[in-house]
């Protein structure tokens, strides 16, 4: 998408939002602000009817059986350390299991680590396969007897390969094993179904599907969120308080402390409402095509090294030898097209893959061919490249 002469391929880090999402989010600060659940007064009604009508969306959108199972948080990562420990802090002990990856992001790798230094359970990082990444068959392998949780990315945000979590889940369900999803990178590009896949908690962000900063979702099936203790406490979350006990309010609200992104969540809606009138199927095939032209034009070139070529996402990962991936991207940004470089916030990946730092260039179904053009033109220039 060329935005005042740039062209934007960093849809991973963040997209763009739709004139209706802005507008949406204008309405609130300017038409009715007012804090939820506060006030006795119209305006405020507004906003909680806004707020009810944003969880209904998306309970609809990954479909869960209740709007209830939809908490509202500030983004993936807040939703992950909620799930670590306001969950499994409380049901994980001593000599426990728990199956992550090294192509994870740090978000649902760090959570991981701070708690099993206070409990002492055991991180399991099933191995990557040759093309770094993660198969059922790895999974598998990696379970115990004391296998309690497996946490992973529906699609990873650097190698962008796609997990089959309804395998995962059936597997892991046998076996007593809960699932936890981070489904950051998959939520505009994929169809998500958590009663279909059977996923046990889902973690995304508002950003990484065309709506605004600092709002995110945490899914969980009714009956484990209703067994997390909040990781925050104040106003909203309870029915009554006194010195000896706190009487907490029903799910969604118990998990939702204080005042939140009112004009973001509400505006998140509108977010929603443009990905379905386009439709995930539509966006998947837009950018599934648009993949296979950008790889097949890098491969042109002949010197383009391709890290995912295997991946069936919009990720692609490349570097030219004796370049940099930093002052790649830097080049890059002078003919004004945005990549992301460097190691993505995936520091372990490292340690099984032939590569440390990429650059990553991320699609999204708002790009078009003509743009794809453009940085096949910037990249062939090598000797301008390699004297940057």
């Amino acid at each position: 998408m060329k935005k005042d002469g740039l062209i934007y391929f960093d849809n991973a880090a963040t997209t763009f939002k739709p004139l209706s999402v802005i507008n949406k989010e204008m309405e609130y600060l300017t038409q009715y602000t007012a804090n939820a659940h506060r006030g006795d007064y119209n305006i405020s009604f507004k906003v909680d009817d806004e707020i009810d009508n944003t969880r209904d969306l998306v309970s609809k959108f990954i479909n869960s059986k209740s709007k209830d199972e939809v908490i509202f948080t500030s983004g993936t990562t807040e939703s992950l350390n909620m799930i670590v420990f306001g969950y499994f802090k409380y049901h994980l002990r001593e000599g426990d299991e728990v199956i992550l990856n090294k192509a994870e992001h740090a978000s649902n790798i760090l959570p991981w680590m701070a708690l099993q230094k206070e409990i002492g359970f055991k991180i399991v990082y099933a191995p990557l396969d040759k093309n770094n990444m993660l198969s059922l068959e790895s999974i598998k392998n990696s379970i115990t007897r004391r296998t309690k949780v497996i946490s992973l990315a529906m699609i990873t945000n650097v190698v962008g390969d796609e997990r089959n979590i309804s395998e995962i889940t059936d597997y892991a369900h046998k076996h007593n094993i809960l699932v936890v999803v981070d489904a950051a990178q998959a939520v505009l590009h994929k169809k998500i179904d958590v009663q279909k896949m059977d996923i046990d908690f889902l973690a995304f962000s508002a950003h990484k599907m065309l709506g605004p900063t600092g709002v995110g979702v945490l899914y969980g099936k009714e009956d484990l969120l209703y067994d997390m203790v909040p990781t925050v406490y104040g106003g909203g979350m309870n029915i009554d308080y006194n010195e000896e006990e706190v009487s907490l309010m029903p799910v969604p609200y118990r998990l939702e402390a204080g005042t939140q992104n009112i004009s973001g969540i509400i505006a998140f809606s509108e977010s929603i409402n443009y990905i379905n009138k386009i439709g995930i199927d539509t966006i998947e095939r837009k950018e599934k095509f648009l993949r296979k032209y950008l790889i097949s034009e890098l491969k042109k070139l002949g010197y383009i090294r391709i890290y995912n070529e295997s991946s069936s996402s919009s990720i692609v990962l490349i570097n030219i030898d004796g370049v940099t991936s930093g002052d790649l991207g830097l080049y890059l940004n002078t003919k004004g097209i945005c990549v992301r470089s460097g190691k993505h916030c995936t520091k372990m990946l490292k340690e099984e893959a032939s590569f440390t730092d990429t650059v990553r260039i991320s699609l999204a179904f708002y790009n078009s061919y003509e743009e794809i053009d453009v940085l096949i033109k910037a990249l062939s220039n090598l000797g301008e490249i390699r004297v940057f």
